[in-house]
């Protein structure tokens, strides 16, 4: 038998990996916490006011490999699993390369020059190696949670300009975001008007559209506001809530399946 015989073909259905990212209060965990089954791998305490199970609060590197192990090897019913939040996670890791070296800043681990975000990627890799193996075997979605910043974007064909993007260094951002099958922007719909400010000229007025402060959303595709991506031909913009990417989801699955 030769290689070519091995040539597979179609789609080859499995559990939809994620990263959701938006300001703190949007909602990221509440939507997440709607997710079939979840447990939560929790690196920062924000998760009092929603009921969902969750491993307790970590507080080292190891305690996060010891609960992806656990859900790897130990017999569960859990169909998601939520890591919240990725930004804190990256805090463990990086007391966890300063423990390595004997350092208290990452920046000066193995002699500094940058090397220490270099051995960071390294314990990144071993979260996704678990991750790929608990929804391999277990058959689990994935979903990182992460807050956002604004980051300067300097684009070579036109201007630069400001865009949010997940709140973690630039590697980690990378890695996260090209194996994840999406990432989306989690935000509020505000409308920008402009009003006269004297000798200091205009200034934009930002004022929210909907309800309770503004109606909240799920930015899949990438923009000049945003990073954003999705394998899964979602709309550009859905509402914040698990039902409505549940069904936008199962849209494009069966379209892929006729």
């Amino acid at each position: 038998m030769g290689m070519l015989d091995n040539i597979q073909t179609g789609r080859d259905a499995k559990p939809p990996r994620i990263m959701i990212y938006g300001q703190e209060g949007c909602g990221k965990s509440t939507w997440c916490a709607s997710a079939p089954n979840a447990i939560f791998i929790q690196t920062e305490d924000g998760l009092g006011e929603i009921d969902c199970r969750k491993f307790p609060l970590a507080q080292s590197f190891g305690e996060i490999l010891a609960s992806l192990s656990a859900l790897r090897d130990e017999e569960h019913d859990f169909q998601t699993v939520v890591i919240d939040s990725a930004d804190w996670l990256e805090r463990l890791i990086f007391d966890e390369v300063c423990r390595e070296f004997g350092v208290r800043n990452i920046e000066k681990a193995d002699g500094g020059y940058g090397r220490g975000y270099t051995h960071a990627l390294t314990h990144w890799r071993k979260v996704i190696n678990l991750l790929n193996e608990i929804r391999e075997r277990r058959h689990m979605m994935i979903i990182f949670v992460a807050h956002a910043k604004v980051e300067r974007f300097e684009d070579p064909e036109n201007a630069a300009y400001d865009r949010y993007t997940p709140r973690l260094h630039k590697h980690a951002a990378s890695l996260i975001s090209e194996w994840v099958d999406g990432v989306f922007f989690a935000t509020k719909k505000f409308r920008v008007t402009k009003e006269n400010a004297g000798f200091s000229g205009e200034r934009g007025i930002a004022a929210p559209i909907g309800a309770d402060g503004g109606e909240r959303i799920l930015r899949t595709v990438g923009s000049p506001a945003c990073i954003a991506k999705n394998r899964f031909s979602l709309p550009s913009e859905i509402p914040l809530s698990w039902a409505a990417f549940s069904e936008a989801y199962g849209n494009t699955t069966e379209a892929d399946a006729k």
